[in-house]
């Protein structure tokens, strides 16, 4: 038995009832995709293609390099780049797949395209608070990942035998990520079994792991070095940060993805229960922030009311629309009203 959430039934008949016949399908997973938004839709692109579908990925930019190893990411369009196509395609789709965030302002400059739809939105997600913008909601908190869900819903659908080596590896790529390779708190039992079951149907886990992880470039290496010398540890709040300007970035070739993971370096430390990276994104005006916890601090809460942000209770995203110098001025004097939390 290879079914290991819940999906409400009517949800599940309501689909499949969808699903039988042809339908122009879109699947879009939030702006700077990550390997879990990238590798569940690419998942279930390849499943509903494989079910006689006509359906295209549609993401809000472009991804890292990193990423661009899996099997259908050829034909991804990318709605900076490839707009007019993006638009046209929208605009016709008969259902929309929204995997990897629950609130369409998750999507950039796509959001007033996306309100503007009329097809029959179906979300799949698995952060918490989720808007009630779709017909249709799978959304589960206590996953590891989005791509753990897209397996549940092909399971739902009765369909695991349809799971390809493809499909495999791009589920497995997602989960692999998004559990910082099975380390984080929301990685279950169950997260194993879907692993396993993937792997029996074609998952290269070595190879997966190796061209995700394993494939550092000098400047990518000097660059978190340069992070970590930036380190500042605040023993009184049991919280680390670091901080990388556009400068910094500039110096060592930035490209998109390169620092993925960073923030958990500080999280190795001693004592350590809240880290946080600042990095500035000139073009964007803004700083873009990663927080880190352990424990039962929810960086959650702490993006949600004070950095226009959110994720799940051990890892979310925020940005500050000040300069760095202000934005760690008002971080460093929030921490105050934390300090009983942080240091139980």
């Amino acid at each position: 038995n290879c079914i290991f959430a819940r999906m409400n039934s009517e949800d599940v008949k309501a689909i499949e009832a969808l699903l039988s016949k042809p339908q122009k399908i879109a699947i879009v997973p939030h702006k700077n995709p990550d390997g879990d938004a990238i590798g569940s839709s690419l998942g279930l692109w390849h499943y509903l293609k494989a079910k006689g579908q006509e359906v295209r990925v549609i993401v809000p930019n472009d991804y890292p390099r990193f990423l661009k190893w899996m099997p259908g990411t050829n034909e991804v369009l990318n709605f900076e780049r490839d707009n007019a196509a993006a638009v046209e395609y929208l605009n016709n789709a008969d259902i929309c797949f929204t995997l990897d965030f629950n609130h369409l302002g998750r999507v950039g400059q796509m959001t007033p395209i996306l309100e503007g739809l009329k097809a029959t939105f179906i979300m799949i997600d698995h952060h918490q608070a989720p808007d009630s913008y779709a017909q249709i909601t799978y959304s589960d908190a206590k996953m590891s990942s989005t791509s753990e869900m897209v397996f549940n819903f092909i399971s739902y659908m009765g369909d695991v035998e349809k799971i390809s080596s493809e499909i495999a590896d791009c589920l497995y790529a997602g989960i692999v990520t998004d559990t910082g390779s099975f380390k984080y708190s929301s990685t279950t039992s169950k997260t194993h079994r879907v692993v396993a079951e993937l792997i029996d149907r074609g998952a290269n886990s070595f190879k997966v792991q190796n061209v995700i992880f394993d494939t550092n470039t000098p400047d990518r290496l000097q660059l978190l070095g340069c992070a970590l010398n930036n380190m500042v540890i605040l023993e009184d709040y049991n919280t680390a940060y670091t901080t990388l300007s556009q400068e910094e970035l500039n110096a060592h070739n930035y490209k998109k993805g390169d620092t993925e993971g960073f923030v958990n370096y500080s999280l190795t430390l001693q004592n350590i229960r809240f880290a946080v990276i600042f990095i500035e994104n000139k073009e964007e005006g803004i700083i873009k922030i990663s927080f880190r916890s352990e424990g039962s601090f929810s960086v959650n809460e702490f993006a949600r009311n004070h950095f226009h942000g959110g994720g799940h209770t051990n890892a979310a995203g925020g940005r500050s629309e000040s300069n760095m110098e202000d934005t760690i001025k008002y971080f460093k004097a929030l921490l105050e009203n934390y300090k009983d939390q942080l240091s139980k």
